[in-house]
């Protein structure tokens, strides 16, 4: 028990410290160890990226070192996912996220694809300013069971709209299950334009989306 408490907490800081070696040599060592996945996963490297996102929040880590932390998340993870049931089919599900076209804003984003990585998602990250046609292409492309969508300005959360819009039009709606998120996003927008869920901060994304796959 001892090893095992050792070895989390070593995980812990070295996504804390954005550490990206550290981190995925504590996942092999963990394996070589028979530990848990899931326990490493869980106790490990979603705690270290939490806390990663509690202190990018209150401003003692910039967004240089949280994306270094989502990157060690990232490799570890998916080796240690690899492992649970022998690759992809250990997937709980495929999801896209995207910043929606006109925003540049980043932020926040990175810790939300790591804790899904983490949780065993496969995540196509768009990356931001993306298109809403490009969005649904991808959609399709990747045979998405979500697609979520971020908006950091008043100004392009009309474009979370405009996706609803463009899914129904296409005949798509039923498809995809689609959730939102942003700074200026609420519950009464997502539900004003037809998206399936809201999320106010990752952790909640991630809950969100779970039971959007399994259809709680």
């Amino acid at each position: 028990m001892t090893e095992t408490n050792d070895l989390l907490k070593k995980v812990i800081e070295s996504v804390i410290g954005g550490d990206e070696a550290a981190a995925e040599a504590l996942a092999r060592q963990a394996l070589e160890q028979k530990m848990d996945p899931l326990q490493v996963i869980n106790e490990g490297y979603v705690v270290g990226i939490k806390q990663v996102g509690d202190l990018f929040e209150c401003g003692e880590l910039f967004l240089p070192e949280l994306i270094q932390a989502a990157e060690a998340v990232k490799k570890a993870t998916e080796l240690l996912n690899s492992a649970i049931t022998g690759g992809a089919e250990s997937s709980k599900g495929k999801v896209l996220i995207a910043t929606v076209e006109g925003d540049i804003h980043d932020i926040g984003k990175a810790i939300v694809v790591s804790l899904l990585v983490a949780n065993g998602f496969n995540v196509l990250d768009l990356g931001r300013d993306v298109p809403t046609l490009d969005i649904i292409a991808k959609a399709e492309e990747f045979k998405a069971d979500v697609i979520g969508t971020s908006a950091l300005l008043t100004t392009t959360m009309v474009k979370q709209k405009e996706l609803e819009e463009t899914l129904v039009k296409e005949g798509l709606k039923s498809k995809y299950k689609t959730i939102v998120g942003g700074a200026p996003v609420t519950v009464r927008w997502a539900e004003k334009i037809g998206a399936d869920a809201y999320a106010e901060n990752a952790g909640e994304g991630v809950n969100k989306i779970i039971k959007l796959i399994s259809g709680s």
